[in-house]
């Protein structure tokens, strides 16, 4: 099983030399996989919440595949409507070739409505809007043409130049657990990927939104087995403020006991689950350092 790490989204006010020492941390010490959300602002109806913002992360991914060398660079996940599909398509193949071939596009429709119109974006009609941009996105990337005469999207001969390193394009990676999305997505994407708030962040919750994913691949006519499950549990670390519960999120698993926490990331692993995106709290260079210690339990 692959271990990764979320990089902060809007957790702190973080300056780029601090994210990119998270991601200098994160390599050096075996993690397989930097993640980072794809948000433009946030604006909350409670005036207790305060606005805020993140880095834009395809220029941040772009930045992350410069310095780093060895770690798989992905997004938890894009909204597939905050650009045009080539352009995603573009900006997806720009990436695997900067990183080398280290890139995983992660996709979803979006949820927050208030960065929508702030940014002046549709946010009506989002699954049929997606439905278009992903047939365009996956046509894109895996041909290198694409055109489309849709309600949403008008493309017109549209080529990919130059292609993404691998023959195919990068692994698309869902993240959604919608019935329609999984229906129209499950027949060929290659990955899926929790949240610890869709399954409640407990063992049970994920076992039976596992088991409904399965059973959608079924009914799809797919083998489950070949689906790559992703999750990313909260992990409470020492000095847990936590930031993420107040934002709605589950309870955290507990960090604090490598030891502990070694064998909860076990479980992940015997239900399925290929690879973990660590939501740290709070999530810092120094927090990131003291997962080696349960890398070097989990690897012996």
């Amino acid at each position: 099983m692959k271990i990764g790490v979320q990089l902060p989204e809007v957790e702190y006010a973080y300056t780029w030399p601090q994210y990119a020492e998270m991601a200098r941390v994160a390599e050096e010490i075996g993690l397989d996989s930097l993640w980072v959300g794809d948000h433009l602002m946030y604006r909350y109806s409670d005036p207790a919440k305060s606005p805020r913002g993140p880095f834009e992360s395809w220029t941040t991914l772009s930045a992350l595949a410069a310095i780093t060398s060895r770690v798989e660079l992905g997004h938890l996940v894009a909204s597939a409507l905050f650009h045009t599909p080539p352009m995603i398509a573009k900006m997806a193949a720009t990436v695997d070739q900067i990183s080398g071939g280290r890139f995983i596009l992660g996709l979803g429709a979006g949820w927050h409505e208030p960065e929508y119109r702030g940014f002046g974006i549709p946010y009506d009609h989002r699954f049929s809007r997606f439905a278009e941009a992903y047939a365009v996105i996956r046509e894109l990337l895996s041909t290198g043409e694409s055109s489309l005469h849709g309600e949403y999207y008008t493309i017109e001969d549209a080529l990919l130049f130059p292609k993404p390193v691998r023959p195919g394009g990068p692994p698309i990676m869902i993240g959604s657990f919608g019935q329609k999305m999984l229906e129209l997505t499950l027949p060929n994407v290659e990955m899926w990927n929790a949240w610890s708030q869709d399954y409640g962040g407990t063992f049970e919750g994920l076992q039976a939104l596992l088991d409904r994913i399965d059973s959608v691949c079924e009914q799809v006519g797919r083998d489950p087995s070949t689906l790559v499950k992703t999750v990313a549990p909260l992990i409470g670390m020492p000095g847990a403020r936590g930031r993420l519960s107040e934002y709605g999120a589950p309870p955290a698993l507990d960090g604090t006991d490598p030891h502990k926490l070694a064998a909860d990331l076990q479980r992940f692993e015997e239900m399925g689950v290929a690879h973990l995106q660590l939501v740290l709290d709070p999530i810092n260079a120094e927090t990131i350092a003291q997962i080696q210690d349960v890398l070097s339990i989990l690897r012996g």
